[in-house]
């Protein structure tokens, strides 16, 4: 067995990209050439998946764990899609107002399509005249 330089594990879009490089290898040879393994005593290569598979999770901003995200809170992602609720209400998420910087307060003018529904933002600094 050659002994190979140890790297450090790729991770985020370096990670995803080495892996579609990769597709026509083994999972765990996959892992290894992303520098998720460890070199035992005897100097025998242990392939470390669960790293390797957390850090592919990650990667791809998927959420198993019910990490808390940046701001403190847990949460799913923004799916761009919401369902009429039985009281008719439609809610729209705390993704998408953080996405577009959204205060308490900001007033939207909703306009009515065949088939869909459009809101656009009012400039509330032309009301405050």
């Amino acid at each position: 067995m050659t002994k190979r330089k140890k790297i450090e594990p790729l991770t985020g879009e370096a990670l995803l990209a080495k892996v579609k490089q990769l597709e026509h290898l083994t999972k765990e040879e996959k892992a290894k050439e992303c520098g998720y393994y460890t070199i035992t005593k005897n100097g025998v290569e242990r392939v470390n998946m669960m790293k390797f598979y957390n850090a592919l999770l990650e990667a791809k901003e998927i959420e198993l764990d019910g990490k808390q995200s940046s701001n403190g809170r847990g949460g799913r992602s923004a799916s761009y899609r919401i369902t009429v609720q039985s009281n008719g209400n439609l809610l729209i998420g705390a993704a998408y107002t953080k996405q577009m910087d959204l205060k308490p307060g900001d007033e939207f003018e909703i306009s009515l399509g065949r088939k869909h529904i459009r809101l656009k933002q009012v400039d509330s600094e032309m009301d405050d005249d």
